[in-house]
């Protein structure tokens, strides 16, 4: 049997320039909640600072709200760029989100996607795959509850310890964010991690799936670890509508403002071609779905073809719509891709069947089974007069 595939979402955020930050804040969180109602199992939220778009600087904060406003979706640092943060300071936020959350909590972690967000810091992105790997490390041994002394080139630690033991035993699951490189399953493989691949439609990211996840489990087979595919999420976006005429309408609202921004920014792996329509270009290179369920079912088949199994797949939130079509396209998801991808419906379809298969004879016994109450009925009246 294959593995059920969850539904989740990828939110950077990205929200153009010409609108208000402070209602883009509350309709992200809104959003979660719609999810929650809907029945997602995930919700990621990224960390950034700079560029002006991706306007969420403290996952831990978002996530805190959010989890106040939802009873069952999990929710996941996308990620915590650790070479910005100290290791006590992160593991502590995260322990308490675990508690808070009473469980739901995801720790993604990563080396920070935008060099901008680095130089800000002074950091040279040379060294932020080093010292994220340094930073989870340390992380592991306070989540253990260990007293660390580390002395870093970027922090120090003297006898430190976390003041709370988690609530998720014997820590909140970790992911690793990766997209072309493969420091990310190379440290997932290590310590048997998950595997957040955030460029997973993307044509490069999507060449490196099969390649980084082999890696990840051929480092921890040497490691003593395996690799679980339920733990690998693939990223990418979508939107649909009942036709592909109205989705691709819908996504006039904000598409190009999206797609000039990943072409100013420049984010590493994931070039966007503002030249004509980029939006079209992105779905007929298979990085994007705009269309109907159907479409969507496609991409989700296409990816299990190419990685085999995985655990999630997250839809990049990225407001090419306005909000009650995005609202209506993730709702979509839930009622006709999801059961499409899990067969959820082949039962139904075989009772369904069954039934109609036999019901002249179902019909027949149903209507001697009348006949005779008929006569019994008929019989005991007579009897009585």
């Amino acid at each position: 049997m294959a593995m059920r595939l969850k539904d989740g979402i990828f939110l950077a955020p990205f929200h153009p320039l010409d609108e208000d930050p402070t209602l883009c804040i509350q309709r992200d969180l809104e959003l979660i909640e719609h999810l929650d109602r809907l029945g997602y199992e995930e919700a990621w939220v990224g960390e950034h600072h700079s560029g002006g778009f991706e306007i969420i600087a403290s996952p831990e904060v978002f996530i805190a709200a959010a989890a106040e406003r939802t009873k069952r979706i999990r929710l996941g640092t996308g990620v915590v760029s650790l070479p910005y943060h100290n290791p006590l300071t992160t593991a502590n936020r995260i322990l308490q989100l675990d508690h808070q959350t009473r469980g739901r909590v995801i720790f993604g972690v990563g080396p920070g996607l935008l060099p901008s967000d680095a130089f800000q810091m002074g950091i040279s992105p040379a060294v932020t795959r080093d010292r994220m790997v340094e930073g989870v490390e340390v992380i592991l041994r306070l989540f253990a509850g260990e007293r660390v002394t580390h002395r870093s080139d970027w922090f120090n630690l003297v006898d430190a310890t976390c003041q709370l033991k988690p609530y998720t035993w014997p820590h909140p699951e970790i992911a690793v964010a990766s997209s072309i490189t493969p420091s990310g399953g190379t440290l997932a493989g290590k310590h048997g991690f998950g595997l957040l691949c955030v460029a997973a439609t993307q044509a490069n990211g999507y060449d490196a799936l099969s390649i980084n996840w082999k890696i990840a489990n051929e480092v921890a087979a040497a490691n003593g670890k395996v690799m679980d595919p339920a733990r690998l999420r693939l990223v990418g976006p979508v939107h649909i509508a009942p036709t592909r005429e109205e989705a691709w309408a819908n996504v006039q609202h904000g598409g190009r403002a999206y797609a000039e921004y990943f072409a100013r920014i420049s984010r590493p792996g994931q070039p966007v071609d503002t030249s004509g329509d980029p939006i079209r270009k992105m779905v007929d290179e298979g990085s994007a779905v705009v269309g109907t369920p159907d479409d969507a079912i496609a991409q989700i088949r296409r990816l299990q073809e190419k990685q085999g199994d995985f655990g999630v797949f997250l839809q990049l939130a990225h407001n090419w719509a306005d909000f009650d079509k995005t609202k209506k396209s993730y709702e979509l998801w839930r009622r006709h891709v999801s059961p499409a991808i899990n067969r959820m419906n082949e039962p139904r379809r075989d009772s369904f069947d069954w039934a109609a298969g036999h019901a002249p004879e179902f019909i027949q016994a149903a209507m001697d089974a009348a006949s005779s109450t008929i006569s019994k009925h008929n019989a005991a009246k007579t009897q009585k007069a």
